[in-house]
């Protein structure tokens, strides 16, 4: 077996091994893209969305929760600057939160904002660039309506 030959089965062997996100972070968002800079108003931007999708979010990573769709359900293109950034669900059905960051790493919550089953995730130094965010619905994959709160004061 030639040296390119080798290279190539063992790169297709290592890349097989690898799960795929079935995330698209570049597909169109479900409900929109936000665009906000630091400072906004006003504060929480609100955005009704429906929770949940056919995809465990465990795909993403071991510590996501929840299903969620394969599109981000809202994309925001946020310009940073002294304030934290504070991505919060409010919702009467158990949520959770999937976030990929500008520098590409995924943050994810299940019930650590307010209320006992609404997720939050902070950002005590939030990057300028895109947030994808993902709102999923725990335990099973039904559309449950939701409000997805972005602040840079509270998670409620």
């Amino acid at each position: 077996m030639s040296i390119n030959r080798a290279f190539a089965a063992t790169a297709a062997c290592i890349l097989a091994s690898v799960p795929a996100a079935a995330q698209d972070i570049n597909a169109e968002p479900n409900y929109g893209v936000v665009n906000l800079r630091a400072g906004f108003e006003p504060d929480p931007q609100v955005v009704a969305v429906r929770s949940g999708g056919e995809i465990n979010a465990q795909s993403v990573s071991n510590s996501c929760r929840g299903f969620i769709s394969s599109s981000p359900d809202v994309r925001l293109v946020y310009t940073s600057g002294t304030y934290p950034l504070i991505i919060s669900v409010r919702a009467d059905a158990d949520t959770t939160l999937v976030v990929n960051g500008p520098d590409g790493s995924w943050s994810c919550d299940d019930d650590g904002g307010e209320n006992g089953n609404n997720p939050a995730v902070r950002f005590n130094r939030p990057a300028s660039g895109r947030y994808e965010i993902w709102v999923g619905t725990y335990g099973n994959a039904s559309l449950q309506p939701a409000q997805l709160h972005i602040s840079e004061v509270s998670s409620q």
